[in-house]
C-alpha cells in the first residue's frame, strides 16, 4: 500500500513540477514572483475544455489553449512588468496578482464557476507491477513534465537564448553592456514561462479529468512552495520540490486524511524554512543552474 501511494505522489508531483519551474524562471532571472501563473494554468485547462466542447480535435484545442497562455504571458509582460521593471519589485508583483483575479473572473463570466468534467482523451489503461498500479495518463503527464524540464535545462545551457537568459540572471546591467537585448529576451522568457504553465494546466486536465475557474489557486500556492523548498531560482530544485510536495500530499491523504493535506504541505515548507532557509539546493546552486 505504501509503495502505491509513493507512486501516486510522484504522479501528482509531475503537475507541480511544471508550475514550480514556471515560477523559477521568473524569480531566478527577473527576481519577480509572477502571481499570474496560477491564472494562466487555469486558462489553459478551461480554454482547452471549451475548445473540445466546441467540437475541435484535441491538437487544435491544445494549440488554442497554449496560444491563449502565451498571449496572457505577453500581456502580463507589457502591462505589469515592463512599465514597472525599474521601480520597486513589489509593484509588478501586485499588478500580476491583479491579473490573476481578472483572469478568474473573465473565465467565470464566460464559462461559469462550476467544476467541469474534462473528456478522457487517453484510453483508460493501467500498468501493473506486482501490487503497484500506474495510471497511463498520470505516467504520461509525469514523463512529459520531466522531458520538458530537461529540454529547458539544455536550452538554457547550450543555446544562444539560454546564454542571454543566464547573463541577465547574473547581472542585467552587464548583460546590456555586452549587447544583450534585455527587453526581447525578457519578453520571450514570459512567453516561455506561460507555455510551461499552460502545458501544466493541460496535463492536469488530461490526468485528473476536471477543470474549473479556481483550479489554479491551490496548485499555484503549492508550486510556489515547491520552488521555495527546492531553492529559489534552481530548476532542478523546483523539480525535486514539486515531486516532494506531491508525495507529501498523497501520503497525508492516505494516513492522516484529506483535512490534513494543507497542514502537512505547508508545515513541511515552514519546517524547511526554519532549518534551511535557502531551500534544499541553496541560492548559490540556483545561479549556477540557470
Amino acid at each position: 500500500m505504501i509503495s502505491q501511494q509513493i507512486v501516486n505522489g510522484f504522479m501528482l508531483g509531475g503537475v507541480y513540477v511544471m508550475i514550480a519551474v514556471a515560477f523559477t524562471l521568473a524569480i531566478g532571472v527577473l527576481n519577480f514572483l509572477n502571481f499570474s501563473i496560477p491564472g494562466i494554468f487555469m486558462i489553459a485547462g478551461m480554454v482547452s475544455w471549451a475548445a473540445l466542447r466546441g467540437g475541435q480535435h484535441w491538437p487544435i484545442a491544445f494549440g488554442i489553449a497554449l496560444a491563449a497562455s502565451a498571449a496572457v504571458g505577453v500581456a502580463v509582460y507589457l502591462l505589469t512588468y515592463r512599465p514597472s521593471s525599474d521601480s520597486d519589485p513589489d509593484v509588478p508583483l501586485v499588478s500580476s496578482l491583479g491579473f490573476l483575479v481578472l483572469l478568474e473572473n473573465l473565465i467565470i463570466l464566460w464559462l461559469g464557476s462550476d467544476q467541469q468534467s474534462f473528456p478522457a482523451l487517453i484510453v483508460d489503461f493501467n500498468w501493473r507491477f506486482g501490487s503497484i498500479i500506474i495510471g497511463g495518463a498520470q505516467l504520461l503527464s509525469l514523463v512529459l513534465s520531466l522531458a520538458f524540464v530537461i529540454a529547458l535545462s539544455l536550452s538554457l545551457r547550450f543555446t544562444n537564448l539560454g546564454r542571454q537568459v543566464r547573463a541577465i540572471a547574473e547581472n542585467r546591467r552587464t548583460a546590456t553592456i555586452l549587447g544583450v537585448n534585455v527587453g526581447s529576451v525578457v519578453s520571450r522568457l514570459f512567453v516561455l514561462s506561460a507555455l510551461f504553465t499552460g502545458i501544466g494546466g493541460i496535463l492536469f486536465a488530461i490526468s485528473y479529468l476536471q477543470v474549473s475557474s479556481s483550479m489554479g489557486e491551490s496548485i499555484g500556492f503549492k508550486g510556489i512552495s515547491a520552488m521555495i523548498i527546492g531553492g529559489m531560482g534552481n530548476i532542478w530544485g523546483a523539480v525535486a520540490g514539486g515531486l516532494l510536495i506531491g508525495l507529501v500530499e498523497i501520503l497525508s491523504t492516505q494516513f492522516l486524511g484529506a483535512d490534513f493535506v494543507n497542514i502537512s504541505v505547508y508545515g513541511l515548507l515552514l519546517a524547511l524554512l526554519i532549518a534551511k532557509p535557502e531551500g534544499l539546493f541553496g541560492p548559490v546552486a540556483a545561479r549556477e543552474k540557470l
